[in-house]
């Protein structure tokens, strides 16, 4: 247990010195040096109005998807599930698909946080109504209504990219994942949300760890299975929203970042939601800052994490293959 507690505290402080550096490093470095502006009015536009929103945004969204991810994990007890899993980023994506539409189309201003917010909420709860049909709620159940409804919702944000015809290519660079050119309130929501969504999140790992076993153990040591349940999902699909309706759909982050994090530090997931909302920080601003430096012609950061992440859901999918 000892040494235990030493590797998490120590795994706590070296990606926290990473990430410290990796922040630094995103907001000095760019297509444009800074050091190099004469210009202090520039030079501070740059920095603050321009780099610091993405950089806050980039470490707010890598924490939400990856705390998302560990705690659906745990919650459906399938190493392949995230915020996709139960339709919840296919909801808020034709919500903000629908909105963007409406926008161009009869040309209005309707915030497009605000569809992909309510139309993940109800995505979970027609989800939830599905998986219940039959009687009590299942995580098989579940699972495979998230399927059915996410399929669904896909299929609409693909009839809205036809009709939209020409119009088509700012609903298409938005579901690529962009982090750029947000407003300080627009990163100010997304940080509230990650900060408030992660500490829920983590007042209620104990009993996460519990309902890991199954419902029927969980009622027998006294935890409100289904009140929990419902709150998990509520928060993940709110956080999920949040992120989503301003990003665009970055994929992989909610997959890969929890099972880094178990590789780690074991299953145990008081450490494990903090471990990967510091991890998927990590990740995302690293992809994004990699996009924006590196690359002469800047990639789409949500392309770029499907980039890596794909292969590894590939090796996930091999060894879970291999076990069944």
């Amino acid at each position: 247990m000892r040494n235990s507690n030493k590797k998490f505290y120590s795994v706590i402080v070296i990606f926290i010195l990473l990430l410290t550096i990796l922040t630094i490093t995103a907001l000095v470095c760019g297509k444009v040096n800074l050091f190099t502006l004469k210009n202090e009015v520039i030079r501070d536009t740059i920095l603050i109005k321009i780099r610091l929103p993405r950089v806050i945004l980039a470490i707010s969204a890598g924490c939400i998807l990856a705390v998302s991810g560990a705690v659906l994990q745990s919650l459906l007890n399938n190493p392949l599930a995230d915020s996709y899993t139960l339709g919840i980023s296919s909801g808020a994506a034709l919500g903000a698909c629908l909105t963007i539409y409406i926008n161009i189309v009869f040309e209005k201003n309707i915030p497009i946080q605000f569809n992909a917010i309510v139309f993940s909420l109800l995505v979970l709860i027609l989800v939830i109504k599905i998986a219940g049909l039959k009687g009590r709620l299942t995580i098989t159940n579940l699972v495979l209504a998230g399927i059915i409804v996410s399929s669904i919702c896909q299929a609409g944000v693909s009839f809205f990219k036809s009709i939209a015809d020409e119009d088509a290519v700012s609903m298409i660079n938005w579901l690529m994942g962009n982090l750029g050119s947000k407003t300080i309130f627009q990163v100010l929501m997304v940080t509230v949300t990650a900060l408030v969504g992660t500490i829920i999140c983590f007042k209620y790992s104990k009993e996460l760890n519990i309902m890991t076993m199954g419902r029927r153990e969980a009622l027998l040591v006294g935890v409100n299975y289904d009140f929990i349940n419902k709150l998990f999902l509520i928060i993940c699909a709110l956080m999920t929203a949040m992120c989503v309706s301003l990003c665009g759909i970055i994929g992989f982050v909610g997959l890969v970042v929890p099972h880094l994090t178990r590789l780690l530090i074991g299953a145990d997931n008081q450490r494990v939601i903090p471990v990967s909302a510091i991890l998927g920080s990590l990740l995302l601003l690293g992809a994004d800052t990699l996009t924006r430096v590196v690359l002469n012609h800047e990639l789409p950061v949500g392309v770029l994490t499907t980039l890596v992440g794909g292969p590894f859901f590939c090796y996930i999918f091999i060894k879970r293959k291999e076990v069944i």
